[in-house]
């Protein structure tokens, strides 16, 4: 009965675990839609507030709506115009009280992790962690800044270090590049290895290929 029971549950916890990873994101989009919503009647005449009731209360339209408002707004924002406007609204944004200090700090790191021209998590790395005997696998994403790389001696990068098994969360660290050792995984194979706590061995080094220690020329 234990044998069949572990069988089963390796079966059914990934089925379960992406049902609800789709579930959460189909949630939050819809959130977001009736937040919209929740203002538009209030902010509209009486009269129409019982066929807004109905519309946000239909299925999937809140998702299908998002999603939809988000593809127009990468579309426009990829040409000259849509550009001007980005940058315009990035300026009214900056001159709001609290919201300045927010607002491009949040923008800067979006744009790290999700343009396709950034480099944050480009690389897999070996660094040691929690101490000098050990090893960590974490993530390079860049290098100092200026002011910190002149205070310190030496070459530098920036290396989020994910936990397990959520590696949503985890640590900045700022280490030596001449400790850091460059691993022939992929990032996605490499979060694979740290989300299954090691048991799911990367393709890319299933066949005993050794990982290269980064060069003080290499590429960040």
């Amino acid at each position: 009965m234990k044998k069949y029971f572990i069988a089963g549950i390796l079966v059914w916890v990934p089925i379960a675990v992406t049902v609800w990873v789709i579930t959460w994101g189909l949630s939050l989009l819809d959130s977001v839609f009736g937040s919209v919503m929740h203002v538009i009647i209030a902010v509209f005449p009486r009269q129409f507030t019982a066929d807004l009731e109905h519309f946000r209360a239909l299925p999937g339209v809140g998702v299908v709506i998002v999603v939809m408002v988000i593809i127009a707004t990468g579309l426009l924002a990829i040409n000259f115009a849509g550009q001007w406007w980005v940058r315009f609204w990035d300026k009214q944004m900056t001159r709001i009280p609290i919201v300045r200090s927010i607002y491009p700090s949040v923008k800067q790191v979006s744009s790290t992790l999700f343009s396709g021209s950034g480099q944050a998590f480009r690389k897999a790395l070996l660094i040691r962690y929690p101490h000098a005997n050990s090893w960590a696998v974490a993530f390079q994403i860049g290098v100092p800044t200026a002011d910190i790389q002149h205070k310190l001696v030496g070459d530098y990068v920036n290396v989020f270090l994910p936990t397990t098994p959520n590696p949503t969360s985890g640590f900045f660290m700022i280490v030596p590049r001449s400790e850091v050792i460059e691993l022939d995984m992929n990032v996605e194979e490499a979060l694979k290895y740290i989300v299954s706590m090691g048991t799911v061995a990367p393709l890319s080094t299933a066949s005993g290929v050794r990982p290269t220690q980064l060069s003080n020329t290499s590429e960040v």
